[in-house]
């Protein structure tokens, strides 16, 4: 009879406890909201606007919790960045790593993580998970990479957007019309081609690993192809190649940067850049590096689109977990006598 009474009450107070935790926990949802409800009355609109299946969070240079940086670059006119000073280091032969930071007023409003890639020494591979899974920790794992990048553009289906080379295999739309650039690698080689009045199909072939991306930051001549300013603010990436025949990768830690303002950064940049193709950007632009005992990665946060007037809408992240990137470019060690070693 008391273990009886002993059980009963035990369960009682389990059942008193979990009472208290849930009129906690919906005492916490209720304030919550009020102050989302308050808030949204002062901006005067929905906090989230729903589009094409995504939230965007209306927000503007005054906006107290964006990131200070990325504030100053929706600030009309925005302050123009200069690069600092770069400085290489070697993890291993072939495979070097700096940082750029970004300055404006003498103060750095944003920094690139930069990789510089000797292709006779490393190869590159594009890897490609549809079902939109695979954050670049997990890419990084899976590879035993030294080098792990968001690739170029994907579609809803988690397949390429653009036309890809997949170990050989092409993969993406094969209808495709391109006036910017493809990144193409075979063995021992990796460059930056030029697609205008090229056809894509001719300067893909028989490469083992290639894409097609936009836009052409940094053409052979010194221009560039990137439009009139849209006001798009991201994290980005980049692929390029520099005077020695090393292809340089890049990737902002911030969304300081338009893409015309990125492709001025980066000619002035001292980087012997001789082109450079931009990548996917936004919470997808990732890049992660481990080599000879150093491990670096920088994770993508910021998509932010911006009216003439300076108004701005934000994408709506989760921002304590990564972004799955269905679409990566991985930089591989080569073994002896330029062979492949597998990867999985």
């Amino acid at each position: 009879m008391r273990s009886a009474f002993r059980t009963a009450a035990l369960g009682l107070r389990a059942f008193v406890t979990q009472r208290k935790r849930l009129a906690l926990t919906l005492s916490f949802l209720a304030i919550a909201w009020l102050g989302l409800a308050l808030y949204e009355k002062a901006l005067g609109t929905s906090i989230l606007v729903a589009q094409g299946g995504l939230a965007w969070i209306p927000v503007d240079e005054h906006t107290p919790w964006l990131d200070r940086n990325v504030r100053l670059a929706m600030h009309r006119p925005a302050p123009v960045a200069v690069p600092g000073r770069v400085g290489w280091r070697a993890l291993a032969p072939g495979f070097e790593i700096a940082e750029l930071p970004a300055l404006a007023g003498g103060e750095e409003v944003d920094r690139v993580f930069l990789a510089r890639i000797d292709p006779a020494r490393f190869r590159f591979v594009v890897r490609n998970d549809r079902r939109n899974r695979t954050p670049l920790s997990a890419w990084m794992r899976r590879l035993n990479a030294a080098l792990v990048v968001n690739g170029s553009y994907f579609a809803r289906t988690g397949l390429p957007a653009t036309p890809t080379v997949m170990d050989g295999q092409l993969l993406g739309p094969s209808a495709y019309t391109s006036t910017h650039a493809a990144f193409v690698s075979t063995v021992g080689h990796a460059e930056i081609r030029d697609l205008a009045n090229r056809d894509w199909r001719a300067e893909m072939a028989g490469a083992q690993t290639a894409f097609v991306s936009f836009p052409l930051l940094i053409a052979r001549d010194g221009s560039t192809r990137v439009a009139a300013d849209s006001g798009w603010l991201a994290n980005r990436s980049f692929v390029g190649g520099d005077g020695t025949g090393h292809i340089i990768i890049g990737t902002t830690r911030g969304a300081f940067f338009t893409l015309n303002r990125f492709a001025a950064f980066l000619r002035a940049a001292p980087l012997d850049l001789k082109m450079a193709l931009n990548l996917d950007g936004g919470p997808v632009a990732c890049q992660g590096v481990h080599v000879g005992g150093t491990d670096r990665r920088t994770y993508g946060r910021w998509e932010l689109q911006m009216d003439a007037r300076g108004q701005g809408r934000l994408l709506a992240v989760k921002v304590w977990r990564e972004e799955p990137m269905p679409i990566v470019l991985a930089v591989l060690p080569m073994i002896s006598g330029g062979r492949r070693p597998a990867d999985h």
